[in-house]
């Protein structure tokens, strides 16, 4: 997350903040333990979703079915390698999987096609993001589209933001949080959610189409902070450390208006 210097404030409250948030339960080392403890923890704060890996469903909706938290599966994640008809495939899986009883309200996030985005292949790009909608929305569920903003210049977010507006994409995402680039000492890093990108994604999408941040969203501060530039939904695994030290700060179930803070985070670390 980079900084940024905004004088402004934004209305929130608890419930706001909690339905800001995507709990991530998306590791690849995540045993069924830790997954069924992160749906626990979804459900205490009454988060959005939960956004969790598909072989995991059945046991998201032990916990959730019923609940005011919905589901969120990734497919083609979190690469977005896949063929387009193994993404249509996936998506058709999770719907089904999903099941009627949760459809109307599960959220599915696909990863795009990057060296198709690099290769500035927009028709395929167009093609497989359209297919993928549609296969979900006529379903019942709604489509978050990743970016993986880290390894594309703007005029590519851009042509992507016109491209999931014309799509009828419910969402614009920046990343997965796994998107490493090979930094000039050789490691591996990745920035996430800039500042930047967040204003790029929200100008250059339809006004239907809202923006999620994720990676580099892990303070209350940060949260508060990509609010304030139209942000609406974030991925997060700190979403007990963000909630809890709102309630710290009197943040209850009324709305308050706060100040917008000027952060400057780490830009390393995971999703």
């Amino acid at each position: 997350m980079t900084s940024s210097n905004p004088s402004t404030k934004v209305k929130v409250s608890l419930p706001i903040l909690a339905k800001m948030i995507d709990h991530s339960l998306l590791h690849p080392t995540m045993t069924d333990q830790i997954i069924e403890e992160g749906l626990n923890l979804s459900l205490k704060y009454n988060v959005a979703t939960a956004c969790i890996k598909p072989y995991t469903i059945p046991l998201a909706k032990k916990y959730l079915q019923g609940t005011n938290v919905s589901i969120c599966p990734v497919i083609a994640f979190p690469h977005g390698n896949s063929s387009t008809a193994v993404k249509v495939l996936e998506a058709e899986e999770v719907c089904k999987a999903i099941g009627p009883e949760n459809i109307m309200t599960a959220e599915i996030d696909m990863v795009v096609n990057i060296g198709k985005v690099l290769g500035h292949d927009w028709k395929y790009v167009r093609e497989e993001i359209e297919k993928v909608n549609g296969v979900v929305t006529g379903y019942g569920a709604i489509l978050k589209v990743i970016f993986e903003n880290d390894y594309l210049s703007e005029t590519e977010i851009t042509e992507l933001c016109h491209i999931c507006t014309d799509a009828g994409a419910a969402f614009v995402k920046t990343s997965t949080g796994y998107g490493f680039v090979k930094q000039p000492d050789g490691s591996y890093n990745y920035k996430g959610a800039t500042h930047e990108h967040l204003r790029l994604m929200r100008r250059e999408s339809g006004p239907r189409v809202q923006v999620k941040a994720a990676g580099g969203v892990r303070t209350l501060d940060d949260l508060i902070m990509v609010m304030s530039l139209g942000v609406t939904r974030i991925g997060a695994t700190a979403t007990e450390a963000m909630l809890e030290e709102a309630k710290r700060r009197g943040i209850g179930e009324e709305e308050i208006e706060v100040e917008v803070k000027s952060v400057a985070t780490n830009t390393a670390g995971t999703y």
